[in-house]
């Protein structure tokens, strides 16, 4: 099957690449750009000899016509309206942005800070949490890729959300993310002299992932939910910790939340559920499509504490994008994606 990527210049657009490009199924037929046509190992130098393929214009008509999906792996704003112009023709989308997640295009403005996509194509993008909404995904057409800090947060509270077993009115998330989640375009916060040795918060219970984790979460609960959220910049290139608090709602031992937590990801091959008193680390996670999760019930506080790690270019991003586009188009879930995490 032949994919096109849209956004190369971005980490997840060289994560893509990488990824498809040993891809047993898929071949990128071509990647594109909105800014100067070259040749892609240019970009990204570690490509040279690997990918030589050059930077073409966006052809919406042509690249529907040439490829069976295509990765919108471009910011937001810009995703939406790629989005738009695909909807209708004989191709699959994927936006790796914001664009599609948020079913209210009300929040989406607050949000984001610009104008939303139309109710249509809201309408039929499918939110692809791989392992929460497979059925769904199988069928979808258009497929809003979750964000990083989400992807972590969810898989970290679907099975106590789902079950009932917190109180959602407390849960806190507190997640740590490496610089590749300010994307490549240069900013004072990344620069090196800034950022090492350091360890800052940043979009202080403002950041734009808060709706997307409330608003699944809400449908998990079967009411609103509301959370805490706050990320933090962290001096490592890639990488996520989310750490989750929540009140039980009954005294619950760790064995048993973690044979609930076995018992729901038993079938999900990228879900490690770590045993008891072991908690993950995010370099165990690096390079691949895994989340790792530990946790520990405290019968002093009555409270849960959930960790997940996930590479956030991978199962934050591209891995996560392909495990979807693997899901969509018929292949075995783990094609492409089964590359061990680097280590140390």
């Amino acid at each position: 099957m032949k994919a096109a990527i849209i956004g190369t210049s971005g980490y997840g657009g060289g994560e893509l690449i990488r990824i498809l490009q040993g891809h047993p199924v898929f071949e990128i037929d071509s990647v594109h750009t909105a800014r100067d046509e070259r040749p892609v190992s240019e970009e990204y130098p570690h490509l040279t000899g690997v990918f030589e393929k050059v930077l073409e214009k966006i052809e919406i008509d042509r690249i529907a016509e040439e490829a069976d999906v295509v990765f919108l792996a471009t910011p937001s704003r810009v995703s939406g309206k790629l989005a738009e112009g695909f909807h209708g023709k004989d191709i699959k989308v994927i936006d790796l942005s914001g664009d599609l997640r948020l079913k209210d295009r009300n929040s989406y403005k607050e949000w984001y800070g610009h104008e939303p996509v139309g109710e249509t194509i809201l309408s039929e993008a499918v939110y692809g949490l791989s392992e929460w909404n497979r059925e769904e995904i199988k069928k979808a057409r258009i497929l809003a890729n979750p964000g990083c800090y989400p992807t972590a947060a969810l898989l970290g509270l679907a099975p106590v959300i789902k079950e009932r077993l917190v109180n959602p009115e407390t849960i806190i998330i507190d997640a740590k993310s490496g610089v590749t989640g300010a994307g490549r375009s240069p900013s004072m916060g990344t620069l090196y002299s800034e950022l090492n040795e350091n360890f800052k918060i940043y979009k202080v219970n403002e950041h734009q992932h808060i709706p997307e984790i409330e608003q699944q979460l809400s449908i998990w609960g079967g009411k609103e939910v509301k959370v805490t959220f706050n990320a933090h910049l962290i001096p490592v290139a890639r990488g996520i910790m989310a750490t989750m608090y929540a009140e039980l709602g009954n005294e619950l031992e760790t064995s048993t939340l973690l044979e609930l937590y076995e018992e729901f990801y038993r079938e999900h091959p990228f879900i490690r559920v770590r045993k008891e008193g072991v908690f993950p680390a995010i370099k165990e996670v690096r390079g691949s499509n895994f989340c790792d999760i530990g946790l520990h019930a405290d019968g002093r506080t009555g409270r849960v504490t959930i960790v997940t790690v996930i590479d956030n270019l991978m199962k934050g991003a591209a891995g996560q994008a392909v495990q979807n586009a693997n899901i969509m188009h018929g292949i075995e879930e783990k094609a492409g994606l089964e590359m061990i995490p680097i280590y140390p």
